[in-house]
């Protein structure tokens, strides 16, 4: 069974000023997570992510399409999804005046079965704030207590928004390893996330909202590969030979050539797996020691997810956060 599936949903908003048409937050959205897989959700503001969160937790109906979760409707069985689904929502509002582990208790207590409150707000790094109230944490410190929230009920599938905003690297990290745990232990992870190296690190497979449509979904290395993007190694040499042998290599597609400077972009992956498309940098200093040719200044650069995001949408995820 699929964990979480989104099918050709559709949602949309009433506008306030009168005569405008609705606002179309989804238009034919469809995602599916399995079980024990991490998957993210990536898109600038507006481009539908916190709407299809809302709607496979069940917060909002759709206007059209289905939405399942552990083969549960999160509208019409809302009590049964409750109880295997876990969300950790950006920005989530706690009683102020209770503190972290008075918190995590009182969560722990809605639920038949769940995990150990005291371990588990060690677990998420709030052991020394531990009775500190919910309104004298910092940013990072409340958002690390609606990660331990969603998580408390032992959830077979976790929605998880913005996890590490607001926290230092350290903390992240840890939240990161922690969602490697969830993984191991079978939990399905939706990851909703700006951060790209997070979404690299983490994500088993990745879609890409934009304008409430799906651009794009794959693996990371699929969607450079979608997006038409190539390494590079940047070298310098003074051999006039050195163009002619490196444009002839299986694993090269062109050579750009400015005086001494040469810039090696690599092929397209073969269909037949072909080794002699592989690493870029090896087949190019390879062909050159054996040519006797000297470069100096090589310089490896891989396109990353954020470079295949910029070019499938057209903008850079930093500038739509």
């Amino acid at each position: 069974m699929t964990a979480l599936v989104a099918q050709h949903l559709r949602k949309t908003y009433r506008t306030k000023r009168r005569g405008r048409p609705p606002v179309v937050a989804l238009d034919d959205v469809s995602l599916s997570v399995g079980p024990g897989e991490v998957a993210g959700v990536l898109g600038r503001n507006g481009a539908g992510k916190s709407t299809t969160v809302e709607l496979l937790a069940g917060a909002r109906a759709p206007d059209g399409g289905k939405v399942r979760v552990l083969g549960l409707d999160p509208r019409a069985d809302r009590g049964r999804v409750r109880g295997v689904l876990g969300v950790q929502l950006q920005g989530a509002y706690l009683h102020g005046a209770l503190t972290v582990r008075e918190l995590v208790r009182l969560y722990r207590s809605f639920y038949p079965h769940g995990v150990d409150p005291d371990r588990l707000v060690e677990r998420v790094g709030l052991g020394p704030s531990r009775d500190v109230r919910f309104e004298k944490l910092s940013g990072g410190q409340q958002q690390r207590v609606s990660v331990a929230l969603a998580l408390v009920g032992a959830p077979r599938a976790v929605i998880l928004d913005e996890l590490t905003t607001g926290l230092d690297p350290e903390a992240r990290r840890s939240m990161w390893s922690l969602v490697e745990d969830l993984r191991a232990d079978g939990v399905t992870v939706l990851l909703v996330s700006h951060l790209m190296e997070e979404v690299e690190r983490l994500c088993d497979h990745v879609t890409i909202l934009d304008a409430g449509r799906v651009v794009a979904r794959g693996t990371a290395a699929e969607l450079v590969d979608r997006a038409g993007l190539r390494p590079t190694v940047t070298l310098r040499t003074d051999d006039p030979t050195a163009v002619g042998l490196l444009s002839g290599l299986p694993a090269v597609e062109h050579v750009d050539a400015t005086g001494p400077r040469l810039v090696v972009t690599g092929a397209a992956p073969g269909r037949d797996d072909d080794p002699s498309r592989g690493d870029l940098l090896h087949a190019v200093g390879a062909a050159l020691a054996a040519a006797g040719v000297v470069a100096t200044e090589t310089q490896l650069r891989r396109p990353t997810l954020d470079d295949a995001f910029l070019t499938l949408t057209g903008s850079p995820l930093e500038e739509a956060a």
